[in-house]
């Protein structure tokens, strides 16, 4: 069982975060390592879902593909943004389906799973809770140090990550 491998650490010891930013079209992923005050990224980018196909099979892909990164990035723990906001309720209710399957895919391999809100991850990453998604790339590059450009979905996973690096040792936000 990887929580009980690492619950919670000591600051000299690392923390493999994996970032989600939930989608039911385009799910951004980040994985981060965390280790004192130093973060280093490791990986990230998009889970793409084809907006022709019926709900059941993006969310079937979705699935299988958290599966594989999951497995193949070893993560200790998952980071997810919390929905907030919705265009409609067919959205909302598509957009928490997604977020369904998230949160299966890291209790199925017993990954703690910490939940932020997105003020909050705007908050920790940029300082400022109203932040646009353009400050949210460009803060996210810069505490990462990262010089190649991001796509929006992909810097919000990072940046999910982040905050749980940088909160998650000072509160509990777990829901598994």
């Amino acid at each position: 069982m990887k929580s009980a491998k690492k619950s919670w650490l000591n600051l000299a010891d690392s923390l493999r975060i994996l970032g989600i930013d939930p989608g039911s079209r385009k799910t951004g992923y980040g994985l981060i390592e965390h280790s004192g005050n130093h973060t280093r990224h490791l990986t990230s980018g998009c889970i793409r879902l084809s907006a022709k196909a019926p709900l059941s099979e993006r969310l079937l892909v979705l699935s299988r593909e958290l599966e594989k990164l999951i497995g193949e990035l070893s993560p200790d723990c998952g980071a997810v943004e919390k929905i907030f906001f919705a265009k409609n309720a067919q959205s909302a209710l598509s957009l928490g389906h997604a977020r369904g399957v998230i949160l299966l895919k890291f209790s199925e391999h017993h990954l703690r799973i910490h939940e932020y809100q997105t003020l909050k991850v705007k908050q920790t990453v940029v300082g400022v809770g109203q932040a646009d998604k353009n400050q949210v790339q460009h803060m996210v590059k810069i505490l990462l140090n990262l010089h190649d450009s991001l796509q929006e979905d992909e810097a919000d996973a990072l940046a999910v990550a982040i905050t749980h690096a940088h909160l998650g040792l000072s509160q509990n936000q777990s829901i598994a």
